[in-house]
């Protein structure tokens, strides 16, 4: 579709404005959203994009980006639920209010995503969600099984949405494996932690593009193809 229009959360920062940036250069007309008003207003500015300050734990907020967007370009054609948060840190630590924002941010928040704009492409009779998820599902360790359980219920959601969708509707889940993102600087973890999963971001991460390119791939393809699932991560990740 030429200059489709799309969604993305989570867009101040790292994947989502990798993703923000790309689409944005391919002359896809992208609506942004992310909490941080301030870095949301300059990826917003640099990509031409109009943009709202929005948490996705709110569903309302959600429901006003997807808004947005229609009322700005007549249509939405992808959303990108991107937005995400991770907390470090063993189930002993009994972080329950970590355990929520993780909940909140990485699925309710997706399921926001989910409710606001399914009814816009049902409407058009097309559309495409992509959900962000992440390698943490895929080989679980200590200290992310929170995060990872909440990325493996997206995992689970995008399978069953793609399921129910019918022949409008695309659904696709991006893997990002060790990713250079303010992750895990923004994880809460105990400082040596931080400073471990820093230098190994340093080390082996792949940068946000990579991510973002994966996304562009799958929505550039034809609406006939469903690119179900993309698992990006460096090569030195085990």
């Amino acid at each position: 579709m030429d200059q489709p229009v799309v969604v993305i959360t989570g867009a101040s920062s790292g994947i989502g404005e990798a993703t923000a940036r790309l689409l944005a250069d391919r002359g896809t007309r992208v609506v942004l959203g992310a909490r941080r008003a301030e870095r949301l207003d300059a990826v917003a500015a640099a990509t031409g994009a109009v943009a709202r300050v929005t948490d996705v734990r709110r569903r309302e907020d959600v429901a006003a980006l997807v808004d947005l967007a229609v009322e700005t370009h007549g249509r939405l054609d992808v959303i990108v639920n991107n937005a995400g948060v991770a907390h470090v840190e063993p189930l002993d630590s009994l972080d329950v209010d970590h355990w929520d924002e993780m909940i909140d941010v990485n699925l309710r928040g997706v399921l926001h995503g989910v409710a606001a704009a399914l009814p816009v492409f049902r409407r058009q009779g097309a559309g495409h969600v992509v959900n962000v998820v992440s390698t943490s599902g895929l080989r679980i360790v200590p200290g992310q099984a929170v995060y990872a359980a909440t990325k493996n219920a997206v995992r689970t959601l995008s399978e069953a949405l793609r399921q129910e969708a019918g022949p409008g509707l695309r659904v696709t889940a991006v893997s990002p494996g060790m990713t250079v993102t303010e992750l895990v600087a923004a994880s809460g973890a105990d400082p040596e932690t931080v400073a471990q999963g820093q230098t190994r971001m340093d080390e082996i991460g792949i940068p946000a593009e990579a991510i973002a390119r994966a996304i562009a791939f799958a929505i550039g393809e034809p609406a006939a193809v469903d690119v179900g699932e993309i698992v990006v991560r460096p090569t030195a990740q085990g």
